[in-house]
Formats: structure tokens, sequence, C-alpha cells
């Protein structure tokens, strides 16, 4: 009789005892081989067939305003809630702004503790320029509505009760600062393109540790999502928009069904820009001119900021968000495990990846002015977007999804 020890299996060609798990350590090479494989042909897809996402200076490309522009009127509409930190620098910038057309702000204070109303009346006396000012304050919130497209909606249902209506309608945030002639440039691009919106990413504020680690990752994530070129590219369904500078015609706004339509979105930014580009073309792009001064002095703070709409970007979809966390391990965290574990042709390819997605990282990296250094380190950020992806769906799960500023608001109803 033949003992256990004597019955052998074939292993690629080599027979070992079946009482050996010799075809293991084959067997776990083949799929290191196989995961590396793939993660470096999906970052040469990134970088060469992705719409050169991560070249964000290509797209920092506002052209000088001409001489010979017209410069239709503008009405600026500013939701706040509890923005005293800000407020006083972005209606400064505004409204002293070198534009030779018709330019007017509603601030629509979203029931603020902090005084942003008289802080932002302060701001535009100390400049002259009270009488091109009009502080609303914003009613309760309804059911169906996120509370910072009430107080958009509530600011332009004033803007249409005005007997001069504007050309465009300028949506910013109240953290925002406009330097330059960027308002000229932005108006000039929106007439020689005849575009329906015209958007800028502002460029975020990376002092604190938490932004250095973080901010320049979320803006090559966020190029990674809707790459500019395609959301440009009128033949390309990719859309989206900036929520913090957002130049719409106010007839193509009206068209798109007005803010009415984006009512329960928290991403509502892209929302309105999927919505815009059904009426003409858009533009979305960077601009140093465009700038947030919104402090994130903590790795958790910035986190609130990802979570409170990163279940919402995955349709609240748990199947979603399983195979997201997959895809980010495969992409981001396969290639450093096996580059640094693995043997032969699988740690190649798995360092050769680690070293594409190090490179891409580098011009968002020069365009904040960050260290080079942050470049091998992308997957250890990524490991920090994973988490705060996974906290969004349980604090939806817990009642508290969409929370920003005390409300939680996440998949309200009319969304």
């Amino acid at each position: 009789m033949l003992g256990a020890a004597n019955l052998l299996i074939d292993c690629g060609g080599r027979y070992y005892s079946a009482i050996q798990p010799a075809c293991e350590p084959e067997l776990s090479a083949q799929l290191s081989l196989a995961v590396a494989g793939l993660a470096l042909a999906i970052w040469v897809y990134l970088i060469a067939a992705r719409g050169d996402f991560w070249r964000t200076q290509k797209f920092d490309d506002l052209a000088p305003a001409p001489a010979d522009a017209t410069w239709p009127s503008i009405a600026v509409v500013v939701p706040a809630r509890d923005e005293a930190a800000g407020v006083a620098a972005c209606v400064t910038s505004i409204l002293s702004q070198p534009y030779p057309g018709m330019l007017s702000m509603v601030l629509v204070d979203d029931q603020s503790q902090d005084g942003t109303s008289q802080i932002a009346r302060d701001a535009a006396a100390a400049i002259g320029a009270s009488d091109r000012l009009t502080v609303l304050q914003g009613r309760p919130l309804p059911s169906g509505w996120t509370g910072k497209l009430w107080a958009v909606k509530q600011g332009l249902a004033l803007v249409e009760e005005r007997p001069l209506q504007p050309d465009y309608i300028l949506l910013t945030d109240a953290d925002i600062v406009y330097s330059g002639d960027v308002l000229m440039r932005l108006v000039a691009r929106a007439q020689r393109d005849k575009l329906a919106m015209t958007s800028v990413m502002a460029t975020l504020r990376c002092e604190s540790f938490a932004e250095k680690y973080l901010i320049p990752a979320f803006i090559f994530f966020f190029g990674m999502l809707y790459p500019f070129g395609w959301v440009r590219n009128p033949s390309r369904a990719t859309a989206a928009a900036a929520g913090g500078c957002i130049l719409a015609r106010r007839d193509a706004l009206k068209n798109a069904g007005g803010i009415e339509s984006i009512r329960g979105s928290l991403i509502d930014d892209c929302a309105l820009g999927a919505r815009l580009k059904q009426q003409g073309p858009v533009w979305l792009g960077f601009s140093r001119d465009v700038k947030s001064v919104r402090a994130s002095d903590t790795i958790a703070s910035v986190g609130q900021m990802i979570s409170r709409s990163a279940y919402a970007q995955l349709r609240y979809s748990v199947t979603i968000l399983a195979g997201t966390i997959l895809a980010m391990a495969l992409v981001f965290l396969a290639p450093v495990v096996i580059a640094l574990f693995g043997h032969g042709w699988a740690a190649v390819f798995a360092a050769a990846a680690w070293v594409l997605m190090a490179l891409a990282f580098q011009p968002t990296l020069r365009y904040y002015g960050q260290s080079a250094f942050w470049g091998p380190a992308l997957p250890a950020i990524a490991i920090a977007y994973m988490v705060f992806t996974v906290n969004s769906a349980v604090q939806h799960f817990q009642g508290r999804g969409g929370m920003w500023k005390g409300r939680a608001q996440a998949q309200v109803s009319g969304s």
C-alpha cells in the first residue's frame, strides 16, 4: 500500500508530496505577478490615455483679457454659514476686481452664529462698495434641499426680482479670494468660446502638515475622476465643475432647470456641471488667482471634508464602496507591497507601477510648491482616503451622512 507521503501532485511540471504545500509558493508568485502586471497596466493607461489629468499646469491656461472685449453684467451669489474667518477677504477681493462691467454681489447668510453678515457689510463699506453688496438673511432649510443649495436658491431668487437681469451668475464660496484680473479673464474665455459654464478649481491652502499630506492628492484624485481635458471636450460625456468658482450664463442656468434641479445633491458642483454641459460647452481649469483661505490644520478636518460626500459619490452603494476599496488597494497599495516583498518580474512590475504613480503626482506637487518626496508616499496618502471613504459610509448608516457645520444632509428627499 502506498503511504500518503508517496502521493505526488503535479505542480507546474514539478512533483511534490501531497502533504507538503509546495504549490502554494508558486501560486502566490503567479498571483503577485498578475496583480503587479495589472497595476502597472492601469498606471500606463492613466498616464497615457486619461486626458492628461495629471498635468496640472496644462490646465492653468486662462489667457489675458483682450482690450476690445465686451463686459457683460455679473451677479455674484455667495452662500455663507459661519464664515467669519474668510468672508471679509472674499467680499473685498470680488468687489475690488477691476471688472469694467456691472458687478454686484448677494451674500446669503445661512443662519450663521458668528457675525458673518456684519463682517461682510463692514468689508464692503471699507472699500466703498456697500451699494454693490446685498446681505440676505436665509430662511430655515426646507426638506429636500441641502443647506448650501437652499442658500444659493434664495440668492438667485433675489437676483431674479431685479428689473435688470445679469448676463452671468458667479457662484462662489465665502472662503474664496480672487486676485489680479481673473474675473475679466474668466468672462473673456466664456465669451470667446461661447461657454455655458466657466469654472476654476481654486488653489487650496497647503500650509499645515495635514494640508501638505492630503490636499495635493485631493486635486490629483479629482482630476483622475474628472479629467479636465475630457470635461472641456464637448464630444465627451464627462462633466464636472469646481464649486468654489462657477461662472454660468444666466440663460444656460435657467434652461438647465436652475438650482432646483440639483437641490438635494451633496456633490452639487459636479451635478451642476453635468446640467450645464447639456446647455453648451463648458470649461474647467486652474488659476492661482482663485484661492481658498479655508484652513484645515488637522487630518481630521480634511477627513471631514472628504467624508461629507464620498459615499454620495459612490451612490450610497455598499457594492460600489467595496469595489472602490479593492480598486484603490490594487492601484495604490499592491505595487508597494509587491515591490518590497515580492520576487522576480512581479517585483519589477510593481516597482515600475510605484515609480509611475510617484512621477504622475509630481506636476500637482510642483503646482502646490510641495516636495517631490511626497510622490513615493502617495500609497500612504491613499490609505487615508480609503479610511475617509469608509468613514463616509459609516456616518451615513449612523444617520450623520453629509455632516457639514452641524447638518446631516446626505440622501435628502428630492435629491
